[in-house]
């Protein structure tokens, strides 16, 4: 198995707030301006299910939860499955950080074929989280 992780970015709400608004993907509509149309498209939010180029048609659901702490997701539909875990801890009143990491079976080959582009989405996307309004 094979992790990829973003970097950690603060958040200025409490993990419970974030964690609230997360853990119910029909939140994550509000965001959906936000992200680059050239590479996100047709996005619903059941499951999360979305096109990125040149990947193409993704879909994730949620498959764990652990209140506050993190949310996992999983595909159902992807050209390469991997899980989606969203991170949170807590540092100080009102404040926490949150964390994405990626995992997935994959050959060495192939990792050096997605490595920088999967890095770049995940910085990308924790970067996005970080900027809601919880």
């Amino acid at each position: 198995m094979t992790n990829f992780e973003s970097s950690v970015k603060v958040i200025p709400y409490s993990k419970e707030r974030v964690y609230e608004k997360l853990s119910d993907l029909s939140n994550l509509e509000k965001i959906k301006d936000r992200l680059p149309e050239d590479k996100v498209k047709d996005m619903s939010f059941d499951t999360l299910s979305f096109s990125v180029a040149p990947v193409g048609q993704l879909i994730l659901k949620i498959v764990e939860r652990k209140p506050c702490d993190y949310i996992k997701l999983e595909t159902t539909n992807s050209p390469l499955p991997f899980s989606l875990v969203i991170q949170l801890m807590s540092i100080g009143e009102g404040e926490c950080n949150i964390k994405i990491t990626i995992s997935m079976e994959i050959n060495p080959f192939m990792k050096a074929m997605v490595q920088k582009p999967l890095q770049e989405g995940l910085e990308k996307m924790v970067e996005m989280l970080s900027l809601i309004n919880y």
